[in-house]
């Protein structure tokens, strides 16, 4: 890898410790409780290394999720050939269990600041956790267990939108259900989508 390679590296590594210690230490206390100073020092970091990647502590709210893609994308790290419907139960579970963790304030502070931007995309293309989706339901079809009558893609965004507004309405009642049997009832729901996979069992 040359220099400039090295550097983009190193960047987003660093990048990825501030947003995990500021998630982490969130989750101890509130993220208004949480500062600027107390975050460097969590990830190892001078206060000048996290200006230069975020102008604020705010900011820190508009790439909130990022880590969730690292996540999904070590989880899912040699299940390349589970059965999509597998992978698909996968990673709704461990979409769960990481909004799970970060609490209901913080994940409702995170979209307040994404309602606040102005053009921002309602889902990002390139997300790692919706391609992988979309790569489930790809694979789905061409093995004739989901019907051909709705595209992936539309199958995937429908997912993506359905389960990301039980978040919100989980944040309306204030964390106060568990999130993944709620997601794990409309999954069943929804596999009349797929014609002769089996249901999944229920992840431990």
């Amino acid at each position: 890898m040359d220099y400039a390679g090295r550097r983009k590296l190193q960047a987003k590594q660093t990048e990825q410790s501030i947003l995990q210690a500021a998630l982490t230490l969130s989750r101890e206390k509130s993220f208004d409780k949480v500062s600027v100073r107390d975050i460097c020092r969590a990830a190892g970091i001078t206060t000048g290394a996290f200006y230069h990647h975020f102008k604020s502590k705010e900011e820190l709210l508009s790439k909130g999720f990022a880590p969730l893609d690292s996540h999904m994308e070590h989880a899912l790290a040699g299940h390349e050939g589970d059965p999509p419907e597998q992978r698909l139960w996968t990673i709704l579970w461990v979409y769960a269990q990481f909004i799970e963790r970060q609490g209901w304030e913080l994940v409702s502070r995170y979209y307040q600041r994404r309602l606040a931007s102005p053009n921002v995309l309602s889902m990002d293309p390139s997300r790692y956790t919706l391609q992988a989706m979309l790569q489930c339901l790809q694979e789905a079809q061409k093995t004739g267990l989901l019907s051909q009558k709705q595209s992936p893609e539309w199958v995937a965004d429908f997912l993506f939108r359905h389960f990301r507004g039980m978040v919100i309405d989980w944040i309306i009642h204030r964390g106060t259900y568990p999130l993944w049997p709620k997601l794990e009832q409309d999954y069943l729901l929804f596999h009349q989508l797929f014609r002769a996979a089996p249901i999944c069992g229920t992840q431990n």
